[in-house]
């Protein structure tokens, strides 16, 4: 059973993490053969607040 854990910051709307889920499963079925069914993704969000890059905060940041 091949299981995927996607790390992502908050802000991205249900209909984009479903296309991720999607997306990422169909990738895995392709690359090792597996059936879709035993395919797991694992969504883990993050506040902007809660990772950092150049030693500031994401939600310091401009971008």
């Amino acid at each position: 059973m091949p299981i995927a854990q996607i790390h992502i910051l908050e802000g991205r709307t249900d209909e984009q993490k479903e296309a991720l889920i999607r997306e990422v499963s169909d990738a895995i079925v392709r690359a090792l053969d597996a059936p879709l069914p035993s395919v797991r993704v694992i969504i883990s969000e993050m506040p902007k607040a809660h990772f950092g890059i150049g030693g500031e905060p994401v939600s310091k940041l401009k971008r």
